[in-house]
């Protein structure tokens, strides 16, 4: 579906150099097919010398002649993107962002252009390991969304759906998933070196251990809970730590947590600042 596309990515930064490298270590396009507006030079040095691809600085310059243009930015920055891009953007060309919060409607009006995917990708796309929730404004060619699937799938697994209120919620679920995951992991080494154990060896137990309950439940055709009673033993050191954890407010603590991060997401789509949000309103 890459063949003979042209695809700029504007801001290519780790997000951004992720998909550029699935895209070429899968063959899916060639690297000079690929064109990265990118601000930081070095940045930008080391994308031609690692994978081949073009790198310019220019917005407008690298946009222009896409038949898929990604959009890779900060949102604080993407109002003056939008803004640099507007008009310059071909009438038969797929806009895909990647960018939290930003509805395709936001992306629609800023580029006066109507053909928008919008996508949440997480951190372990950098490794080829990242699950994505898309969907598609309605002017989106059954071609131009076979391209998106493409791209999408370049690092991990994709997953489509054709409501966009769900693209908030992935955000707070998955895309910023792997933060709670590593603050878990950090707080897991600091008790094991608590405990006595050198960082290094505690650092090994909890990563593999992180990494194979993992793979088990999703080998695993049962419910999570019944994997968790599995290793759960009457009066057993594990029933003590989850007592602890449940008494803790371990679960009220990670449902918050996500919740807060939705509306954060929700606030972003609206182009809200923190400063900006109301008195008395969860944050």
């Amino acid at each position: 579906m890459l063949s003979n596309t042209q695809i700029a990515f504007i801001g290519a930064g780790a997000m951004g150099e992720a998909m550029i490298a699935g895209l070429i270590s899968q063959k899916l396009i060639a690297p000079e097919s690929i064109i990265a507006a990118e601000p930081r030079a070095e940045q930008g040095e080391l994308l031609r010398s690692k994978y081949g691809v073009r790198v310019g600085s220019g917005n407008r310059l690298a946009a222009e002649k896409a038949d898929v243009v990604v959009l890779a930015v900060k949102p604080q920055v993407l109002p003056a993107v939008m803004n640099d891009l507007k008009g310059h953007i071909a009438p038969n060309a797929l806009v895909l962002s990647i960018i939290a919060g930003a509805t395709i409607k936001l992306i629609s009006q800023g580029l006066l252009h109507s053909s928008v995917v919008r996508s949440m990708p997480n951190t372990p796309a950098q490794i080829g390991e990242g699950i994505t929730v898309w969907t598609t404004s309605p002017d989106v060619t059954e071609t131009q969304r076979k391209q998106a699937e493409a791209i999408l799938g370049a690092f991990g697994q994709q997953v489509f759906v054709g409501d966009e209120d769900y693209l908030d919620m992935a955000t707070a679920l998955s895309g910023t998933g792997p933060a709670y995951v590593f603050l878990f992991m950090e707080a897991m080494v600091d008790a094991g070196v608590h405990l006595g154990f050198s960082r290094q060896i505690s650092e090994q137990l909890v990563l593999q251990t992180i990494k194979g309950s993992a793979e088990y439940a999703m080998k695993s055709p049962h419910h999570l809970a019944r994997l968790r009673n599995q290793v759960t033993s009457p009066g057993g050191t594990s029933a003590e730590a989850l007592y602890y954890l449940e008494k803790a407010g371990f679960r009220t603590a990670i449902s918050r947590a996500i919740w807060a991060a939705y509306q954060r997401s929700v606030q972003l789509g609206k182009g809200k600042k923190r400063s900006q949000l109301a008195d008395g309103e969860e944050k």
